[in-house]
Order: structure tokens, then C-alpha cells, then sequence
């Protein structure tokens, strides 16, 4: 009985953290992922039109920035306007997969492990479709999605298609939420 109790002790603690996150029972989803993905073509400015909840994003006017660096690994930059008018960036850095370069691992302190950055669909020019999910303990995952666009605002149809390509893989869609990108900076 002392074990169950911890076990459930733990269990709570960690629905705790995901407060705010998209979990569901077992572990995570494997959709395909972008085929001949080219980060040459992926790198610049990206804006979110929509996403799963994210207990990590609280602002605004989010977007990413995308660069190649010397080491052969992506910097990103990501930012978003918080309600008292701040703008909150975070630097992290992304390596892509060895056997799938559309699968990318991104780290944004040294003492964390990397989290999945999935593209699942992309165009390069308009759209970009990203998954990211991560297991604990075999009994549940968290997972992440975003609808991504070159530029504040994303033709209503291309997210519809995009949301049920996700829907076709099992990713739930009904909490995705759009990303206010109205009265933005011009430049952040």
C-alpha cells in the first residue's frame, strides 16, 4: 500500500507540471514527419497562428527565429510580447535527428534534456506544422502542436487542412487555441 500511495503521489506531482498542457494516457503518438526536410529552407522568422496549450508561453505576438550556426546546429530565438507591455525572449539551440532531419531535438538550458521538435509539414514559404511530445513514466504523455507562418496571419482554410492532417495522426485538436498576432511590434 506505501508503494501505491508514492506511486499516486507522483502521478499527481507530475499532473501538476502539465498543468496548462495538453496529456493524455500512454505513451506518445509517432506521426510521420516531414519527407527531404531541408533546415536551409526552414531557417528565418516564423509566427504561431495556433498551438496546444503551453504552460511556457503566457504572452502575445509569438514568434521564432531560425538561424544556421558555424557547428552545423540551428540557434532559436523565440519571443513574445507579455501583457505589461515586456517583450520575453528565450535562446535555445536545436540539432536535427542523424536518420530523420525533420525530427529535431531542442534545448534551451544545458541542464535540460532536449525536447522533440517535430516538423510534420511544411512549405517552406507560408506554413510549418510542429509536433513535440514527451512520455513520463510509460502512463502518460505531453503533448505539444503548432501551426507556424511566415507571416502574422495564416489563410483560414491552410489551418483547417493543417488541423486535419493532425487529427488524421490522432492528435487531438480541440484545444488548440489561435495566437493573437494583432497590433504586434513591427519588429522584435
Amino acid at each position: 500500500m506505501p508503494g501505491t500511495l508514492a506511486l499516486l503521489s507522483v502521478l499527481f506531482s507530475l499532473l501538476h507540471i502539465t498543468e496548462g498542457q495538453t496529456f493524455s494516457w500512454g505513451p506518445c503518438l509517432d506521426p510521420p514527419v516531414q519527407e527531404n526536410f531541408d533546415v536551409t529552407k526552414y531557417v528565418g522568422k516564423w509566427y504561431e497562428i495556433e498551438k496546444l496549450p503551453a504552460s511556457f508561453e503566457k504572452g502575445i505576438c509569438i514568434q521564432a527565429n531560425y538561424s544556421l550556426k558555424e557547428n552545423g546546429k540551428i540557434k532559436v530565438v523565440n519571443q513574445e510580447l507579455l501583457s505589461d507591455g515586456r517583450i520575453n525572449q528565450i535562446e535555445g539551440e536545436a540539432v536535427q535527428a542523424d536518420d530523420e532531419l525533420a525530427k529535431l531535438g531542442v534545448s534551451f538550458y544545458w541542464f535540460m534534456p532536449s525536447s522533440p521538435y517535430w516538423v510534420l509539414s511544411t512549405d517552406y514559404e507560408n506554413y510549418s506544422m510542429v509536433y513535440s511530445c514527451t512520455t513520463f513514466i510509460w502512463l502518460f504523455h505531453v503533448e505539444y502542436a503548432w501551426i507556424l507562418s511566415r507571416t502574422p496571419q495564416l489563410q483560414p482554410e491552410t489551418v483547417e487542412r493543417l488541423k486535419n492532417l493532425l487529427r488524421s495522426y490522432k492528435i487531438d485538436t480541440e484545444k488548440m487555441r489561435p495566437t493573437d498576432q494583432i497590433n504586434c511590434p513591427p519588429e522584435m
